[in-house]
C-alpha cells in the first residue's frame, strides 16, 4: 500500500521546538525526493522544505535557519525539526512525495 503517515504535531509555546516524522511505504524511498508542505486556515498550501534523493535540501525563506529536513533511507522516514517556532508557523503540515500526500499533522504555536 502506497502511503505517507505523519506524526509529531501538537501544541507548543512560541520559541519552542517540535520534530515531525513521516513514515513512507509502497514507494522506492531512496530514489524519491521528499517534501514538507503546510497549510494554515484560509491560506494556500505552501512548500516548507524539500530533500532530494542525494540529500540536497531547500527551504522556504520563512523557515530558513529554524527548520531542518532530514531523511533516513534505512527506515523509510523523513523528518522536519522545527526550532524557534512562531505563531505564524501554526498550520497543518503534510508530507509529500511524487503525487502522494499524507493525512497531515496539526502544529499549533500559542502561549
Amino acid at each position: 500500500q502506497v502511503q505517507l503517515v505523519e506524526s509529531g504535531g501538537g501544541l507548543v509555546q512560541p520559541g519552542g521546538s517540535l520534530r515531525l516524522s513521516c513514515a513512507a511505504s509502497g514507494i522506492l524511498f531512496s530514489s524519491s525526493a521528499l517534501n514538507w508542505f503546510r497549510q494554515a486556515p484560509g491560506q494556500e498550501r505552501e512548500l516548507v522544505a524539500s530533500i532530494s534523493r542525494s540529500g540536497r535540501t531547500n527551504y522556504a525563506d520563512s523557515v530558513k535557519g529554524r527548520f531542518t529536513i532530514s531523511r533516513d533511507n534505512a527506515k523509510n522516514m523523513v523528518f522536519l525539526q522545527m526550532n524557534s517556532l512562531k505563531s505564524e508557523d501554526t498550520a497543518v503540515y503534510y508530507c509529500n512525495s511524487w503525487n502522494i500526500w499524507g493525512q497531515g499533522t496539526q502544529v499549533t504555536v500559542s502561549s
